[in-house]
């Protein structure tokens, strides 16, 4: 691939993951939630934005490890893509880690995008064909998903503006 076609793939990339374009970004959806409706499941739903965070930092970290070592063990799905135990209020130490996680995870991912000794399209030699690109635009489409899903439950919770 040319090195302007691979950049110009790979910034779009980025974008699609951080700013989600035509969707609210995930810190967009986070921001400026009430300590206390972290925890809140709205009667029509089985989750609340903390397993939803969670959900999100434990699956991008599993992708960015897959995407980084053949040696790395993914979680037993499902129940390993989940917070095992559902608290009644997260501090703000604890939100504060997991949103910083997924920061520093996704940045981790983007370091592995930009360099340009990945080929975004040859398949891991590990796995079942993955390639960079896939990754990519796995983290791209579930991360919007879950963010979706935030901004419902917070509608549902009436926390959005």
């Amino acid at each position: 691939m040319e090195t302007a076609q691979r950049k110009t793939i790979v910034t779009e990339l980025i974008q699609c993951i951080q700013k989600g374009n035509a969707h609210v970004s995930f810190e967009e959806s986070v921001a400026r939630l009430p300590a206390a409706l972290r925890t809140r499941t709205p009667r029509s739903l089985p989750y609340s934005i903390w397993q939803l965070v969670e959900h999100m930092r434990i699956t991008q970290w599993d992708i960015v490890e897959f995407c980084s070592s053949a040696t790395h063990e993914s979680p037993p799905w499902p129940k390993g893509y989940w917070p095992e135990e559902v608290p009644d209020e997260v501090s703000d130490y604890a939100w504060k880690k997991a949103l910083a996680q997924i920061e520093e995870d996704r940045t981790r991912f983007f370091n592995l995008l930009k360099n340009p000794k990945r080929d975004l399209l040859e398949p891991f030699e590990h796995g079942d064909g993955q390639n960079l690109l896939r990754e990519a635009l796995l983290i791209a489409d579930h991360n919007a998903y879950h963010t979706g899903e935030i901004i419902v439950v917070r509608r549902l919770l009436d926390a959005w503006e």
